[in-house]
């Protein structure tokens, strides 16, 4: 990873960790021009988008990371978060069950049942 985009990285987390997604975003986004298929900075950024209640670019990301890497269990929750915030529960749980089955966390299951009964 370059130095700049580092940088970019760490700041956008420290804000994101310090409760300003806002500004997270900010640096995050210029990270994810810089690279936009670096899973770490996507991850960031949708989180941080989430974070600040931007569910729909939250889902943007999360979309472009379940593309990137299918298999990856954070990025398939990331997305059925973004849905379901949205009450977009049919659409979630696919995703939330994908994440579901590569995980063994309670807190994925009971976001699936939750979204499941939503649907």
């Amino acid at each position: 990873m370059k130095e700049d985009i580092k940088e970019l990285l760490d700041r956008g987390r420290l804000f994101r960790m310090s409760g300003d997604p806002s500004n997270a975003v900010r640096y995050l986004s210029e990270a994810a021009e810089a690279a936009p298929d670096d899973r770490t900075v996507l991850t960031e950024l949708a989180l941080a988008h989430f974070q600040a209640a931007a569910l729909g670019p939250a889902e943007d990301v999360a979309r472009r990371l379940v593309e990137l890497d299918p298999s990856d269990a954070y990025a398939r929750l990331l997305l059925g978060r973004a849905l379901a915030r949205q009450s977009r529960h049919a659409e979630a749980v696919p995703h939330l069950r994908m994440a579901a089955a590569m995980t063994d966390d309670a807190y994925v299951h009971d976001l699936l049942a939750r979204s499941e009964k939503r649907s």
